[in-house]
């Protein structure tokens, strides 16, 4: 990696700033001791040393990311910091990733506080405007400052959050005694935890209705069936909300049980259209993602009017896999207009109207479709461009960049103090400062030639993680060659071609895994390129002749490139050849996908459909990200036109004369 020359850049940049001293220091022991003491400062903010903080932020004084020093010893004693003293680190930092990141935390200091003066002096200074909770108290200081109605907002936002939020709860809280639509958004929040295993979440809104009904809310989680068997009436709204958050319960835990007291007559008569509608979207929704055959009669139960974007994305999913696509036409047509435009909805839609009866008007409508988003950005854009009678090519490259576009992008002082921090191991800084300069430093992030400048500087440096991210960032032009690098060439294709695999597949994976960090480690253990966990590591070691392996041997290269790609050939023997069992075994665990590939009677179907019905989100993206990825290196690698459908093929049951291989997979 060249790191003088980033060391040059960000002394060139600094050495013209007058916020905070140009560095000086050279790849000298005060350099190392510096850098030392800024690694000891992030381990002290994680631990909320503040003492220790206070004492090595003097070891950094004029160090080019004393930023990051400076925002470490603030933030963690923000409570007790005066206003001055936040104003000077503002105005001192001002422009930068710390600046906006601390402003943010003061902000929500402020909601807390209830500070709606200096909030509203502050909160139009903020440019990440990233943090929910943020926008939830401005809401909130809008509403109490001139009674404007934000329900509206609020209900976007916070349905939108996952686990609970002391800044939205309040703002719903608040707006709740004031517009009684809020009741509704209130009850559909309490659901939405409940579907998705937040208890919180469900207890924190049902208490804004009543505080005492959060201690039967934590008895349904617990125990739908007796709440539901105790309750003989549901006719006062809050009851039956509370028995539709019983019923949602008990189809998280078993659908079919929740289907059986679904047909109770007392929660026909007594439930209203609206709540039933919405069980049976959960209902279905659960089975679904057990690849249930009932899903699909399920959803047919309920009205899609009254389900939400992820029970009509599972309705759709269970009518590809049954072959339903009238069924599949009507879920993407009663999505919001958001999810039905995404890609994989848009594909979708134009191969249902495909399956209708011939019209001239569906199949124009359904080339429309496809034409819209045919490419080679994504696994369905490339679906898209094979069903309009193309394949995957590399397009020509944008015009070279200027000496004066590279020059911007070496001279940008956020993406050099993010290069150095990743040098030194503060990675995970070094990315949000990376990405906060390319994407939030000024409203709607830099344009496309400076994207690829950026993308170019981190590729120049080998940090590919930046230069893949920042280069997919681009709108209207591309360059294949950016966004699909190829390090270690000679290593990844040597060895794919010893055991006999395709070395675009290699890539495909190893991009998705790792971004070619090579000391990449996720939180569950796997370690390196790709991603290879410790006990898998051992087994395949032996079961491909590295006699000598340590544990330790993981993170070197070479020794990394053969056990993942020793693993990914007899994962791939296993599975019969098939490339995207391969890559969910790889992802999931081969024990995973024998399961999802059905067993013997279960239909053979597109491997686009079986792969939309993978019911792990994380999963179902990789295996699309890899083989798009795969096709996309195999035009680069051979220069000849690809198809994807080809790599994807069919999925279903195990052949079962063939015989079967691999169950010692780890």
């Amino acid at each position: 990696m060249q790191f003088p020359a980033i060391l040059t850049s960000i002394a060139l940049v600094c050495a013209a700033s007058v916020l905070f001293p140009s560095p000086t220091y050279a790849q000298t022991k005060e350099f190392s001791q510096a850098d030392s003491a800024l690694l000891e400062m992030a381990q002290a903010y994680k631990q909320r040393d503040r003492k220790r903080l206070v004492t090595l932020l003097q070891q950094v004084r004029g160090h080019a990311l004393e930023p990051w020093a400076a925002y470490w010893d603030l933030s963690a004693r923000l409570d007790e910091a005066s206003v001055p003293e936040i104003q000077a680190f503002l105005t001192r930092y001002s422009g930068t990733y710390q600046e906006d990141r601390l402003r943010a935390e003061w902000l929500l200091k402020l909601g807390r506080n209830r500070d709606w003066v200096a909030f509203n002096r502050e909160y139009p200074l903020y440019r990440m405007n990233d943090d929910k909770s943020v926008r939830c108290y401005a809401l909130l200081a809008d509403h109490l400052s001139s009674a404007t109605d934000i329900h509206t907002q609020l209900r976007d936002t916070w349905l939108s959050l996952r686990e609970a939020d002391e800044a939205c709860s309040s703002a719903a809280e608040q707006v709740l005694k004031d517009h009684s639509e809020t009741t509704r958004t209130v009850w559909l929040r309490a659901r939405l935890g409940m579907e998705n295993d937040r208890l919180r979440v469900a207890t924190q809104a049902v208490g804004l209705v009543n505080p005492k009904l959060s201690k039967t809310v934590n008895e349904i989680y617990l125990n739908p069936g007796k709440y539901l068997n105790d309750k003989l009436t549901a006719f006062q709204p809050k009851t039956r909300e509370m028995v539709t958050l019983a019923l949602i319960r008990q189809a998280y835990l078993d659908p079919a049980e929740a289907a059986h007291e679904m047909g109770k007559l007392r929660w026909k008569a007594q439930l209203t259209d609206e709540e039933r509608n919405w069980l049976w979207g959960v209902i279905g929704k659960r089975a679904a993602l057990k690849m249930s055959n009932d899903a699909v009669d399920y959803f047919a139960r309920g009205t899609a009017s009254d389900m939400h974007d992820d029970h009509l994305a599972w309705q759709a999913r269970a009518a590809l896999r049954m072959g339903r696509w009238t069924q599949v036409l009507g879920s993407i047509e009663a999505m919001s207009e958001t999810q039905r435009n995404d890609p994989t909805w848009v594909y979708w839609r134009a191969r249902a109207l495909l399956r209708q009866p011939a019209t001239e008007g569906a199949n124009a409508q359904a080339q429309q479709l496809f034409q819209s988003i045919a490419g080679v950005r994504g696994f369905y854009e490339q679906l898209a461009l094979e069903e309009l009678g193309q394949r995957i090519t590399v397009a020509s490259r944008p015009s070279p960049l200027t000496a004066d576009e590279k020059v911007a992008a070496l001279q940008n002082p956020g993406l050099n103090r993010a290069l150095y921090a990743i040098r030194i191991g503060l990675r995970p800084e070094g990315v949000r400062e990376w990405n906060y300069a390319t994407n939030l430093h000024v409203r709607g992030g830099m344009d496309d030639r400076a994207l690829l400048a950026a993308a170019d500087l981190a590729c120049q440096h080998e940090v590919w993680d930046r230069c893949i991210n920042t280069s997919e960032r681009t709108r209207l032009v591309m360059d294949l060659e950016q966004r699909f690098p190829m390090p270690f060439k000679a290593a990844v294709v040597t060895r794919a071609g010893q055991i006999g695999l395709d070395p675009a597949y290699v890539y495909g994976l190893i991009r998705q895994e790792s971004r070619f960090i090579m000391d990449a480690k996720s939180g569950v253990g796997a370690s390196g390129l790709m991603q290879v966990m410790p006990a898998t590591a051992r087994w395949t070691a032996k079961k491909i002749g590295l006699a000598t392996f340590q544990p330790h041997h993981i993170t070197d290269r070479d020794t990394n490139i053969a056990i993942g790609t020793g693993y990914l050939k007899l994962v791939l023997d296993s599975f019969e050849g098939s490339m995207p069992l391969a890559a969910a075994a790889y992802n999931a665990g081969p024990n995973r996908p024998r399961t999802w590939r059905g067993q013997a009677g279960a239909p053979v179907m597109e491997a686009a459909i079986w792969a939309e019905n993978v019911p792990f989100n994380e999963t179902r993206d990789y295996i699309k990200k890899v083989l798009s990825n795969t096709t996309n290196y195999a035009a680069l690698i051979t220069g000849a036109p690809q198809s994807l459908k080809s790599r994807l093929g069919m999925v279903g049951p195990k052949n079962a004369s063939i015989p079967e291989t691999g169950l010692d997979l780890p």
